[in-house]
């Protein structure tokens, strides 16, 4: 049997990241080592997501997956950016770790800065979702069972009642026609709670909502956990 090469996963809590982790692991080509997500240390939360790291957390633990962070600073550079990744992409690089897995599906510019980043530490960047139809994969997410909620939208081309919503098919059709069904543009980001790669549901709360610029964001927190009596 052929050594399968060892990738990490690109995570950001959303449906892209899921959909890529659920391809890979259907593939069966590489063996996936750990999920990569970048946390904004001032606020502890996934960046642009604006999910709590615990979340973050709990959705790795029922992935049955280790999570490694990079922490950057509140209103990072590009150049802070790259060098926290860099840093740790290289001690990754160095314990055999061949790429890392992302979301991307059509923005020819970010596909092409991942991958020059990624070069620079003899690493590659994997694509599974890439030139597949955004509708169709969105439809696809929510027949393969997946779950997951909007935690933040951007006001100038979405209405704020699609902010902490359930991403089911009322949802998509709601969508103004200019938003592209997956939000590739940036128009929506989301948390995924559940689906056909997670050992259990990922339990959490909705709490207040912040405007943040043209960015509404709805904040999730950890489920109370009760003990059974």
């Amino acid at each position: 049997m052929l050594k399968r090469e060892k990738v990490l996963v690109a995570w950001s809590s959303g449906k892209d990241s899921a959909l890529s982790l659920y391809q890979v692991k259907l593939a069966g080509q590489y063996e996936i080592v750990s999920l990569l997500t970048t946390i904004t240390e001032d606020y502890d939360r996934v960046s642009m997501h604006g999910v709590p790291r615990v979340l973050v957390e709990q959705q790795a633990h029922s992935l049955g997956l280790p999570l490694a962070k990079v922490l950057i600073p509140r209103d990072s550079s590009n150049e802070i950016y790259e060098s926290k990744m860099e840093e740790v992409l290289r001690g990754f690089k160095q314990k055999g770790i061949s790429g890392v897995v992302f979301g991307d599906i059509f923005l020819e510019g970010i596909r092409e800065y991942r991958e020059n980043n990624l070069c620079r530490v003899g690493m590659k960047g994997i694509f599974p979702l890439w030139g597949k139809d955004t509708g169709d994969l969105t439809r696809s997410f929510i027949s393969l069972g997946f779950q997951a909620i909007t935690t933040c939208i951007d006001t100038r081309v979405m209405d704020t009642s699609l902010l902490g919503r359930i991403m089911d098919e009322d949802f998509f059709t709601e969508l103004p026609a200019r938003v592209d069904p997956g939000g590739e543009n940036g128009e929506f980001h989301s948390f995924v709670f559940a689906g056909p790669i997670f050992r259990e549901k990922v339990a959490y709360t909705v709490g207040e909502r912040v405007l943040k610029d043209s960015f509404h964001f709805c904040d999730l927190l950890p489920a109370e956990t009760t003990k059974q009596k």
